[in-house]
């Protein structure tokens, strides 16, 4: 039963029954704290009676007895001229001896002297002793000594709220009660009413607001969720509501970031894919091309011209094996089928090594290689032959793009915790429009990036070994030429 009422009901529950509770309880603590001011107030108003009796009235004759007829006929003129009394005469040990109860009224015959002793001895009132006329009730007295020549013959016990006075009590105590649970249950039922719209307002209005705005996922989840995410948060969130809020906002965000950069590398790839495909279909077309040539005429071509279509069908061949080489590396390397194997190593001798393969390549188009760097750098801890593929791939596009007699300029250096590499040529640099597009994929969508001089896929490659290394690589802006500068963590 309880489940199926929503959020505002159960609170507006919660806080009625806790009203429920605290009233009861305050009209219990009132009432019971009011009979015992009221007992402590008559007992306090009273306290002298039995006193002033004994003072004034012979109790017992000369030899100690209680004459009963004559003491009968006092306590009842005592009682009729104050009927909320109940006189008794009292043993020592607590027995009665003279009481003016009608026949039949009085339950027991012994009640307990404790409490008289301790109401003579000036306890704090109330104090409250037994009843003659119930066996479980406890009233508020007066209490005075009866002696005889110096001796305690008996006590003169008298109870200040006798039966008529309870009868009357009863009756009032009633009406009382009845009035204080109808004003306690009106009270409730307005604080009630009251607390249900302070939760309604406070409370469940945010969470229904906000249950609004994430119920829309499960039907629509991407427009939801953006929309989710373009709302403001609260700058200075007040309560969990607010914090719920904001949290499911910025959650939101993320995903929606997440979504965008996923549509945006399932874009990436269909064009990377389709620009393969271009890639890969024009050197085919051309091997086929002179391959069915050779086949169909080779009766009929000279010894020269099937050298050349045989050197081109080769060149073409070349160029898919390269690039199917490529392709195959970077996947391996964009999905961790690659790691780097650290190690600590000389850089500086590394970059000798690349040097030396391009030798013969320098000397035939004349160019200039220049390498300058310390002879005191650290070691680099990073994998080798990935370094290595690095730098082979940045001189080998150097020495490509630099024309005849030009210079290619190779530094390295430490800068805080980095080591910096930079590879530089003067030869015609980078055009603006290819510069956005340098490290990404090729994609024939782009009439830029389609261009048959855009490159095949060694950048991407470097690139991604780089980052495996926590490291990177920028294109630098420079007066002549191009310049690619990379770094490595040390």
């Amino acid at each position: 039963m309880i489940r199926r009422l929503s959020l505002s009901q159960r609170l507006t529950l919660v806080f009625t029954a806790i009203l429920l509770l605290c009233a009861m309880a305050a009209c219990s603590v009132q009432l019971y704290s009011t009979s015992q001011y009221g007992s402590a107030m008559v007992q306090r108003l009273s306290a002298g009676l039995a006193q002033q009796i004994v003072n004034s009235e012979p109790l017992l004759d000369k030899q100690g007895d209680v004459n009963r007829p004559t003491l009968k006929t006092l306590f009842d003129r005592l009682m009729t001229l104050n009927p909320s009394v109940e006189l008794y005469l009292v043993a020592p040990d607590g027995q009665l001896l003279a009481d003016a109860a009608p026949a039949g009224h009085l339950k027991r015959q012994k009640i307990d002297i404790q409490p008289l002793q301790a109401f003579l001895g000036g306890a704090a009132w109330p104090v409250f002793g037994d009843d003659p006329r119930s066996l479980n009730k406890e009233k508020v007295f007066s209490v005075a000594p009866v002696r005889l020549n110096g001796e305690l013959h008996c006590y003169l016990y008298i109870i200040l709220q006798g039966e008529d006075l309870n009868a009357l009590s009863d009756s009032a105590w009633q009406k009382a009660l009845w009035s204080t649970v109808l004003w306690s249950l009106l009270l409730v039922a307005l604080f009630g009413v009251v607390a249900g719209m302070m939760v309604w307002y406070w409370v469940t209005r945010p969470v229904k607001q906000l249950t609004a705005d994430v119920r829309g996922v499960d039907q629509d989840s991407m427009n939801a969720i953006k929309q989710l995410a373009q709302q403001t948060p609260e700058s200075q969130p007040t309560n969990e509501v607010e914090i719920l809020r904001n949290t499911f906002i910025e959650l939101a965000r993320k995903i929606a970031s997440q979504w965008d950069q996923l549509s945006d590398s399932d874009r990436q790839r269909r064009e990377f894919i389709a620009n393969i495909s271009h890639d890969l279909r024009t050197p085919l077309t051309s091997l086929l091309g002179y391959l069915e040539t050779l086949s169909m005429k080779a009766d009929t071509l000279s010894p020269a011209d099937n050298r050349q279509y045989l050197a081109i069908a080769l060149r073409q061949g070349h160029k898919v094996r390269h690039l199917s080489q490529q392709l195959f590396e970077l996947a391996k390397l964009e999905h961790g089928g690659i790691k780097p194997q650290l190690e600590r190593f000389a850089i500086g001798e590394l970059i000798q090594d690349v040097a030396q393969k391009f030798d013969l390549a320098i000397e035939t188009r004349r160019l200039k290689l220049k390498v300058d760097m310390s002879h005191s750098l650290p070691l680099v801890n990073a994998d080798v032959s990935m370094i290595e593929r690095v730098v082979t791939n940045l001189l080998d596009n150097a020495v490509r793009h630099t024309p005849e007699g030009g210079t290619i300029t190779l530094r390295v250096w430490q800068e805080n915790a980095q080591l910096q590499v930079e590879v530089a040529d003067n030869g015609p640099g980078v055009e603006d429009e290819l510069r956005e597009q340098l490290f990404q994929r090729p994609s024939v969508l782009n009439p830029q990036s389609a261009r048959e001089n855009r490159g095949g896929l060694g950048l991407l490659i470097v690139r991604r070994m780089l980052e495996l290394h926590g490291g990177g690589i920028r294109l630098v802006d420079a007066s002549a030429g191009a310049c690619f500068r990379f770094f490595v963590p040390l």
